[in-house]
């Protein structure tokens, strides 16, 4: 694949990331919101309890309007990028697939090995929950977390390519999900865990919020896989189209020549 492919892969890649951050971005406004909310009342409750009471630096309803557009919208077409450019590396090299089948795949992929799995062993939490003295420490593991899993999931495709001419091609793909399971689940046993969740805190709104996110993602890889592969094979097998139409146009001039 040529330079001027991969630019142009980039940008629709860019492009699909905006359009699947805007849906994602309605999906946080209508699930994430009413949680946050939540969270925020206990977490000020608690404050005016307390005597912690502080001023607010940004307004509420900056941070769920500009601020929650902002960072979905940038997100979404930050990775919508970077998995354009995972694209033109796995096109062609995972299988007999199609741009819309490996733009699929490379959006499933990632869902799974970007949040899925890190989301199983560190679940995002709403505001007022979490030691503040371990947030460090918590934000270094949860993005190891995130490191190994996409590199699981890299090794796991590369071993299921190996085992794919010996055991064929179902069997090696179920080798490959056995020994990606495995994998993960010995770095869940051996990395710490964290259950810092304050007295008296809803759990409802624990697992809404927890909820909501998961449907943010899903929503976003979702609709960055079909809006992606629908741009990358328009992209990238024009060539059809026109010698189908080339051919039409010269088969009827034939057919009026005679």
């Amino acid at each position: 694949m040529n330079s001027i492919s991969v630019r142009a892969l980039l940008v629709r890649g860019m492009l699909a990331g905006l359009v699947a951050g805007v849906f994602a971005l309605v999906v946080a406004y209508l699930l994430g919101e009413s949680p946050v909310d939540a969270a925020i009342a206990f977490e000020e409750s608690n404050s005016h309890e307390h005597g912690h009471g502080g001023e607010e630096l940004v307004s509420r309803a900056m941070q769920s309007t500009a601020g929650l557009s902002t960072g979905v919208l940038i997100f979404g077409v930050a990775i919508g990028g970077i998995a354009a450019l995972a694209f033109a590396v796995a096109l062609g090299r995972i299988g007999r697939f199609g741009p819309r089948a490996t733009a699929a795949l490379i959006a499933f992929g990632a869902l799974l090995s970007v949040y899925v799995v890190p989301f199983l062993k560190y679940p995002p939490n709403p505001p007022a929950v979490g030691d503040p003295d371990t947030i460090g420490q918590r934000t270094t593991l949860y993005f190891l977390m995130i490191l190994l899993s996409v590199l699981l999931t890299v090794a796991a495709v590369i071993l299921g390519r190996r085992l794919a001419p010996r055991l064929g091609n179902w069997n090696a793909t179920v080798a490959a999900a056995a020994a990606f399971v495995v994998a993960a689940g010995l770095a869940f046993a051996f990395l710490p865990s964290f259950n810092e969740v304050p007295k008296g805190f809803p759990a409802t709104v624990v697992w809404e919020f927890r909820l909501a996110t998961l449907a943010i993602q899903v929503t976003l890889w979702t609709c960055f896989g079909l809006v992606f592969g629908y741009l990358a094979e328009r992209l990238l097998t024009p060539r059809t189209a026109t010698a189908t139409d080339g051919k039409g146009a010269a088969s009827r001039a034939a057919a009026a020549a005679n």
